[in-house]
């Protein structure tokens, strides 16, 4: 592929790009998957989806799309064209397709129990709601909001460590506050109604993150049925 602007050529030859088709099957696949679990409701949460929207758009776009990121880098950031792949990890370590597979596998496994917790979280969340009582056992037990949790997993694994690029890595703080702000309201909402009994609940058990040691229990339960 032959890069062109108005003051230099850069003649660099991105192999997974172009694959408009495969991009937007994944951005209907992956929204489609955020949204079933989300749903959100209020403003507050679908300004918060928008963010994401905005994220998952961006990623698969320059992952089979065109690789925005690296030719930026090579245009303006001074980056050594001959090393240059469709990944940045692989681009700035220069190992190529072993850079790009080791950040796949990685960031897929970091994914993957983020995806896990963000259903299980929803479908433990829903069944309480449906039951009208405060959810406290489960992944419940370890975070208060383990959606979110799974949610910031899923995206940074897919975003960060598996394909950074400029919008995933500028848009990933803003998701972790983003939900933040939401959090915090949600939870406004439920001392509203539980009262003591969530108060309780806020003191002993973390909001986003399991303390020391609880990181495999928490993961293993994603898995429960």
């Amino acid at each position: 592929m032959l890069l062109a602007t108005g003051f230099i050529s850069l003649d660099v030859t991105f192999e997974h790009a172009g694959a408009w088709a495969l991009a937007l099957i994944m951005i209907v696949v992956v929204s489609w998957l955020f949204y079933r679990y989300f749903a959100p409701e209020s403003w507050r949460e679908w300004a918060g989806a928008g963010v994401v929207q905005a994220f998952i758009i961006a990623l698969y776009a320059e992952m089979f799309g065109f690789p925005l990121t690296i030719y930026l880098l090579i245009r303006f950031g001074g980056l050594d064209r001959e090393y240059a792949s469709d990944n940045l990890w692989s681009t700035l370590v220069g190992i190529g397709e072993t850079g790009m597979f080791v950040s796949m596998l990685v960031g897929y496994s970091v994914a993957l129990i983020g995806i896990l917790l963000f259903i299980q979280g929803w479908r433990q969340v829903h069944r309480a709601r449906q039951e009208d009582h405060l959810v406290t056992s489960g992944l419940y037990s370890y975070v208060r909001h383990p959606q979110y949790t799974g949610l910031f997993l899923a995206l940074f694994g897919e975003g960060i460590v598996h394909w950074p690029t400029i919008f995933s890595v500028g848009l990933f703080p803003i998701i972790v506050l983003t939900f933040t702000w939401l959090a915090r309201k949600e939870e406004r909402d439920m001392l509203d109604q539980f009262g003591e009994e969530y108060r309780t609940y806020q003191q002993e058990v973390p909001l986003f993150v399991p303390r020391l040691g609880q990181w495999r229990r928490f993961v293993r339960e994603s898995r429960s049925p």
